[in-house]
Parts: structure tokens; C-alpha cells; sequence
């Protein structure tokens, strides 16, 4: 897999580096290339993300950051059971618990909700920092609703985190939650304050609060460049059937000219 000369290896964080320091200089250079690649990747281009995960995991089996990053780059193309086996490696590696919350995610994304709902009920989540253990919530309300149990996924997303007025990184993600748990009981109202509140927590944008917002209250977008492409086209096609009955009027005039000549 090809590397840009920018990436020199020196972008990772310094605890990945501080980990590759096990290696031999060469080898630790070329694992902590293809590392940056993963996370440069890893939000729009998850597919070639993973593949220079699978680089890196060749290289260096026995890194716990790279069997983390293997495994992020599997759960962001789907491959659940892959990223699973990499989180769990990672874990034994490192004896931290910050990645159960993701680990949990996995068994959901294997159809397995029940187990994920189980790992929500075991003593790692007190281990867990304030972020974490959010995330943990996060996913036992969607292992609920995985298991149709709508009403207690609303009820598992309330919380103090939710009721505080303070704006945290994972803030705008947790009203979203709420406010979608809500509109599956048909609590619409309720779900769009819960809608605007994540709005005003999503400094980064990583909800797509506004739009559903705009659902609810009817609003319809239009996309002003696809319109005028699709114009175009229109256009394009009438006048390209103009010119083929104009083709078939003189073909017809020059086959009348022909009898007549006979």
C-alpha cells in the first residue's frame, strides 16, 4: 500500500511510539507509518483504512496499539467478529478496560444484544472513566432496542449525564440517543426538545440533529446542484431528440426525393 513521503511516522500519539520502541528502529518506522494511515483514513475511506491495518498487524503482532487499531479498522467496515478478536488481544496486552464499551458494540453487531446488555451489568463499567461509561450506556440502550425493548432503552439513557447542563464531548450524542429512543415510543414532542438540545451541544458536528429536526417539522431540502444537473440532463435529452426528428424529417424528405426522381 502506497505511503505519501509526508507521513513520516512521527504524527502517531507518543504512547504508540513510546510501544514501538520494542521494535527493531526500521521496523517501528514502517509500522508507525502505516498507523497514521489507518487514522487519517479511518473516518472517510474505512475500507483502505483497514488495509493498512492489515499491514501493520502483520508487521507487529504483538503491539497492543496496533491490535486496537486493527481492531477499530474491522469495526468500521463491519467485520465485528475480526475487531472483536483484535479488542480482546489488545485488552490481554494492556489489562485496560477503556475498550469494553467497543467490545460490547461488536457482540451487538454479531446479533448478539443479550451479551452486550450482560457486559453493561459487569464490574469493568465501574472502571471505566465518565466518557466510557457514557458509551457503555449508549450501547446497552441500543442492545435494548436491538431486543425491542424500546421504553427501557429510553429509560437506560437517563441518567445525570443526560440531566446536566454542561457540554461534554460525548453531550451531543447522548441527547441524539435519547431524543431517537423517545420517537420510537412516539413521544414526539419530547423527542424534538431532546433533538434541539443535541443540536446545541454538537459543536463538532456529529449529529445529524438538524436534519431530523427539519423532519419533524416537515421541512423538505433540496439539493440546489443535483436540481440543475438533472436540468441539464433534461435538457440535453430534448435536444438530442430534437436533432434525431430533425435526422429522421430529412432522411424521409431525401427517400420522398428518391421516388420521385424514379
Amino acid at each position: 500500500m502506497p505511503i505519501p513521503d509526508d507521513v513520516t511516522g512521527e504524527e502517531i500519539d507518543k504512547d504508540v511510539r513510546q510501544e514501538l520502541m520494542s521494535l527493531p528502529k526500521t521496523l517501528a518506522e514502517d509500522v508507525a507509518r502505516n498507523l497514521v494511515m489507518v487514522a487519517n483514513l479511518l473516518d472517510e475511506e474505512p475500507e483502505q483504512a483497514y488495509e493498512y491495518a492489515r499491514i501493520a498487524l502483520r508487521l507487529a503482532s504483538r503491539v497492543a496499539a496496533v491490535r486496537e487499531a486493527a481492531g477499530f479498522a474491522a469495526y468500521a467496515v463491519g467485520k465485528y467478529s475480526e475487531a472483536l478478536a483484535e479488542f480482546r488481544a489488545a485488552r490481554r496486552m494492556t489489562g485496560s478496560v477503556e475498550l469494553w464499551p467497543v467490545m460490547a458494540d461488536c457482540e451487538r453487531g454479531m446479533g448478539r444484544p443479550e451479551r452486550a446488555l450482560a457486559m453493561a451489568g459487569e464490574p469493568e463499567v465501574q472502571k471505566l472513566d465518565k466518557a466510557g461509561q457514557v458509551e457503555m450506556r449508549l450501547v446497552a440502550a441500543g442492545a435494548r432496542k436491538d431486543m425491542g425493548q424500546a421504553e427501557a432503552a429510553v429509560v437506560t439513557l437517563q441518567s445525570p449525564e443526560l440531566a446536566s447542563n454542561s457540554v461534554q464531548p460525548w453531550t451531543a450524542r447522548l441527547r441524539y440517543a435519547y431524543a431517537e429512543a423517545l420517537l420510537a415510543v412516539d413521544r414526539e414532542s419530547e423527542a424534538r426538545e431532546w433533538f434541539a438540545k443535541a443540536l446545541e451541544a454538537d459543536q463538532g458536528g456529529t449529529t445529524n440533529a438538524s436534519d431530523r429536526l427539519a423532519e419533524l417539522d416537515g421541512v423538505e431540502f433540496t439539493d440546489a446542484l443535483e436540481e440543475a444537473e438533472t436540468e441539464a440532463e433534461e435538457q440535453g435529452d430534448t435536444a438530442a431528440e430534437a436533432v434525431e426528428t430533425a435526422e429522421a424529417a430529412e432522411a424521409e424528405g431525401d427517400k420522398k426525393d428518391t421516388s420521385s426522381e424514379s
